[in-house]
């Protein structure tokens, strides 16, 4: 097939290459632009759909908008049998949703019509969901409510963010594969009316670990964002991530560290870090945190 893929973060990139294994021939990649970013945050930093698309060959398009008549007449120029959309960013209208012969197929990844919006992932993993997965989606207008072709779970089961994120991008992947081989042995299944949740973005002041909640919700926490961004606590002014953790059956005042061991009480049981990140620094254990950054007993975080 004429394929225009359409991604930006590194979720979309098994998608691509596999259309391109697959034998597809893919006209054209859209992406985000290239945002501020570097050491500095002063150069502009191409998406990771943008770098491994150059890599292959691709031609690479990252408008601002898809609103524009202009681009709208480029985008159906590419005479594309379908689109194939996984974590794009930008709302696509109608003009772009039909101009391909087969419309535009959507990469998603939660149990539709769970979690259907920005941040599924992390929605899943907060809400201590057992399971989730991804699907093939037809896109329409409206946010994720568009009927699914094909769809695959895997179980969270104490994964984090990012182990989550990378099983349902191979996943999403193979699917997306299954389905272009024989389109109409996949036909499209309206989503059912009842379960229908919104899996809004993630906003910065939810990363702040709340240790007023129960032990196994302050490790959902840390779990829904791990790598990024991190949930963290502060101590003498500086952020400490917590990138990893594990529950305690132990007691205490909530926030208070109640060992040598930087276990801090919660509201019900305890939370005992693994792996931590101070600011500017790279990941590690509890122990070298301690050696140079002292937390003792007591200590109200």
């Amino acid at each position: 097939m004429r394929i225009i893929f359409m991604g930006t973060p590194g979720f979309a990139v098994p998608t691509l290459e596999a259309l391109v294994a697959d034998g597809h021939e893919v006209v054209a990649a859209y992406s985000q632009p290239p945002r501020p970013g570097g050491r500095r945050g002063r150069e502009l930093v191409r998406s990771p759909v943008h770098v491994r698309a150059e890599a292959l060959g691709v031609p690479v398009l990252t408008p601002a908008t898809l609103r524009a008549p202009e681009a709208q007449a480029v985008f159906a120029a590419h005479d594309a049998d379908v689109a194939v959309v996984a974590a794009y960013g930008l709302i696509l209208p109608r003009p772009i949703l039909d101009a391909p012969r087969l419309g535009c197929l959507n990469v998603h990844g939660s149990l539709l019509p769970r979690w259907r919006g920005a941040a599924p992932v992390q929605r899943a993993i907060l809400a201590g969901d057992a399971e989730t997965g991804v699907g093939i989606m037809q896109m329409e207008t409206g946010l994720d409510t568009g009927p699914v072709r094909l769809e695959g779970r895997i179980s969270i089961d104490g994964k984090n963010a990012g182990q989550v994120t990378e099983e349902l991008a191979e996943m999403g992947a193979a699917l997306m594969v299954r389905v272009l081989r024989d389109v109409a042995a996949h036909p499209a299944v309206a989503q059912p009316g009842a379960g229908v949740t919104y899996a809004e973005k993630i906003r910065k002041e939810e990363a702040r670990l709340d240790f007023t909640a129960d032990a196994q919700q302050v490790l959902r926490q840390v779990l829904a964002f791990a790598p990024t961004p991190g949930a963290f606590f502060e101590h003498a002014g500086e952020r400490v991530k917590m990138l990893a953790a594990e529950t305690v059956d132990d007691a205490g005042a909530a926030g208070a560290v109640i060992d040598d061991a930087l276990t801090i009480a919660c509201g019900e049981g305890a939370i005992r870090p693994v792996v931590v990140q101070r600011a500017g620094r790279g990941t590690m254990s509890v122990a070298e945190l301690l050696r140079g950054f002292a937390i003792p007993r007591g200590a109200a975080l």
